[in-house]
């Protein structure tokens, strides 16, 4: 029997050039039990494809029920933010600023090699590991000390 027809829809197959009609022939064809030698090695194939689960198909309706429910209006929390809620990060850096100067100043006092002096002798310059501003600001300090203490307290009282 000559079965040239079977063998043109098998090239067109290959090809991926079939229709859904020639490919069901083939299907119909590769289920009979007496299939020639010569085609007996693509029965397999065609064999699967009807021996596999139906799949489930979606119904009409399921591309509804899923738009109906993406296009749910989803309801809106609104928060109140006070402004002391809105400083919060600055007011810890702040405090992170101030804990860092504060060790820094702490760690300078403790990593110097001298013993505490008083305030007019910081006014000398050429001692190593004193800042110029503490040495100005002593001065500053002793200054208004000393003119705080002659205007302050009077050499005789004037109430008798």
């Amino acid at each position: 029997m000559d079965y040239k027809y079977i063998t043109q829809l098998l090239e067109r197959y290959w090809e991926c050039r079939t229709s859904l009609e020639e490919e069901n022939i083939l299907k119909a064809f590769f289920s009979q039990k007496d299939v020639p030698e010569e085609l007996l090695r693509y029965k397999a194939l065609f064999d699967y494809t009807l021996s596999e689960p139906k799949e489930e198909v979606l119904g009409d309706d399921f591309n509804e029920k899923i738009m109906s429910l993406i296009n749910e209006p989803v309801p809106v929390k609104a928060r109140i933010i006070t402004l002391q809620q809105k400083l919060k990060p600055l007011f810890k850096a702040a405090a992170v600023v101030a804990i860092m100067l504060t060790l820094g100043n702490a760690a300078q006092v403790s990593m110097n090699d001298e013993a505490p002096q008083s305030p007019v002798s910081g006014l000398n310059a050429t001692h190593k590991g004193r800042s110029v501003a503490l040495g100005d600001s002593a001065a500053i300090d002793t200054m208004q000390h000393s003119s705080i203490d002659a205007v302050g307290t009077p050499a005789t009282s004037i109430l008798k």
